[in-house]
């Protein structure tokens, strides 16, 4: 049993998911940036023509940049919802970090914090029973 109080164990936890924020704010602005210059739209154009969509390739880039740019935006909200209630230490910051390392144990990558986040004493800290 560690000699620490509950809280100081749980401090690193909202800026976890801050770096995540910032993560998807970076991916977001590299795909922005291929999106606003002629040359990476092109590129990304003559890749889907290059994959089978010859007609049109140019709308499915637009429909693919909306899914993208929404995802990232979802992804980000996401993250800042965690950040904000796991600080609060409020039952919906503690959902939305468990929503966050959910997906991101997809890649493996969420799994530790997900089974920290799921301990007895991380839910009760957040007033989760």
């Amino acid at each position: 049993m560690s000699t620490s109080p509950p809280d100081s164990r749980r401090r690193w936890l909202p800026y976890l998911f801050a770096a995540g924020a910032v993560f998807w704010l970076i991916q977001l602005t590299q795909f922005a940036a291929y999106l606003i210059n002629p040359l990476g739209r092109d590129q990304l154009v003559q890749t889907l023509a290059g994959a089978g969509f010859q007609r049109n390739a140019a709308q499915l880039l637009m429909v693919e940049a909306v899914i993208i740019v929404f995802l990232e935006v979802c992804a980000i909200a996401l993250h800042a919802v965690a950040f904000y209630g796991l600080r609060r230490f409020a039952a919906w910051g503690w959902v939305a970090a468990t929503l966050v390392s959910a997906a991101w144990s997809l890649i493996l990558l969420g799994i530790p914090v997900l089974v920290f986040l799921l301990r007895r004493q991380t839910r009760s800290a957040y007033g989760i029973p």
